[in-house]
């Protein structure tokens, strides 16, 4: 029975942005605890490649590659899902974008495209992914937001909106759907080594910034963000719904 708290089998998973990073991260550990995944991103070429990989190791995985900036894909990523499951237990929305720069200097495009991709995407997935969460019965959503979303971060205006939005979501979310047996919960890293964040990271006087405000003195790394969002996918977390955790080495916690 504590076994079964601490297991994904049978489970089946929606992850977006599933070939990178954190996302990446997200698969292998649900696909190692025992969960069917359903990848969704944007580069077909690594998708197959990592689709065959997996396979080749015996896991049940498929794939769909698609831009969630793009009106109508969460339609289109809901109907493929559709024609391998009739249910869905897990959705992850992992997806997100950033550019860098003075909020008086974003265009309109720029800002629809972070707006999009952050916030527009997720709500969408979820709306189009809520019938098949509901047929499970047993329904669980996570967010990847981020400390961004919580406090002032030098990533900008338009991402730290767009992660806070999710945060409202996710609260808003838990308590509407939990008639219907569905958590929502959401994770808020700080600086993971991601793609995303190389930019940041390889660039000396920044990272020595960003050791400086992380007590733990280090940045995370993607598998520790993965393990949260198993965690929240669990049935050893099934009390636990609108919630944020900060996985952060300490940040938020630290005054003067």
């Amino acid at each position: 029975m504590k076994q079964g708290l601490w297991s994904l089998a049978g489970q089946r998973a929606l992850v977006t942005g599933g070939t990178k990073g954190i996302g990446e991260a997200i698969v292998q550990q649900f696909l190692d605890f025992g969960a069917s995944v359903f990848i969704v991103a944007r580069d077909n070429d690594l998708l197959q490649e990592q689709l065959t990989t997996y396979r080749q190791q015996g896991h049940t995985v498929f794939g769909l590659a698609a831009d969630l900036s793009q009106p109508g894909t969460a339609s289109q990523i809901i109907q493929a899902v559709s024609q391998e499951w009739d249910r869905l237990d897990i959705l992850v929305n992992n997806v997100g974008t950033n550019i860098r720069k003075p909020t008086i200097e974003y265009s309109p495009v720029e800002y629809d495209h972070v707006v999009t991709t952050n916030m527009r995407s997720v709500y969408e997935l979820c709306q189009a992914a809520y019938q098949l969460l509901k047929t499970s019965g047993n329904g669980k959503i996570i967010m990847v937001s981020s400390v961004s979303a919580l406090t002032h971060t030098s990533s900008g205006s338009l991402y730290g909106m767009t992660k806070a939005a999710l945060l409202q979501l996710t609260r808003n979310l838990a308590v509407e759907w939990a008639a219907d047996n569905i958590r929502v919960n959401a994770v808020a890293p700080w600086y993971i080594r991601t793609p995303l964040a190389a930019a940041v990271l390889n660039n000396p006087e920044k990272m020595a910034g960003i050791l400086a405000r992380t007590p733990m003195k280090r940045v995370g790394d993607p598998e520790e963000i993965a393990s949260i969002v198993s965690f929240l996918s669990m049935p050893a977390s099934s009390y636990v719904t609108g919630q944020t955790l900060a996985a952060d080495g300490g940040l938020l916690a630290w005054g003067y």
